[in-house]
């Protein structure tokens, strides 16, 4: 009667974690769920949703993630599976890979891009090629 499937985290993507202004976090953070940062965060960060950094927000160190909204400042290296959304305050600083990327005018994109359609595959299967097809 109340046989349901359990929750998968794609059910926790409506819940969003919230790091407010003035708060400074060192260390990692993993997440399955999306996440805003409105804080400064040295670290790293990975999650299989959406990362979106505020105006007020800033991250030094390393970012995976499923999609990514970035108004505020990033420097380090950042692997987004699907798309990157880069807001025209936003400052980039590093290394970008991504499946497609979205830059506003006026902002500061100083970093090397990459872009693969097939990042996702990379990152759930480690590594392995898994789409080759032999005939």
């Amino acid at each position: 009667m109340f046989d349901k499937k359990q929750k998968s985290y794609t059910d926790l993507l409506g819940k969003t974690n919230r790091i407010v202004e003035g708060t400074i976090i060192k260390g990692d953070i993993i997440s399955h769920a999306d996440f805003r940062l409105d804080g400064n965060l040295i670290g790293n960060f990975q999650s299989g949703g959406k990362i979106v950094i505020g105006p007020a927000g800033s991250v030094t160190g390393d970012i995976v993630c499923k999609n990514a909204d970035i108004e505020g400042k990033f420097d380090g290296k950042i692997q987004v599976t699907e798309v990157l959304n880069v807001k025209s305050k936003a400052s980039i600083h590093g290394e970008v890979t991504t499946g497609k990327l979205s830059v506003e005018p006026g902002a500061d994109f100083s970093a090397s891009c990459t872009m693969k359609t097939n990042v996702k595959n990379l990152i759930q299967n480690d590594g392995q090629q898994s789409q080759k097809k032999s005939e």
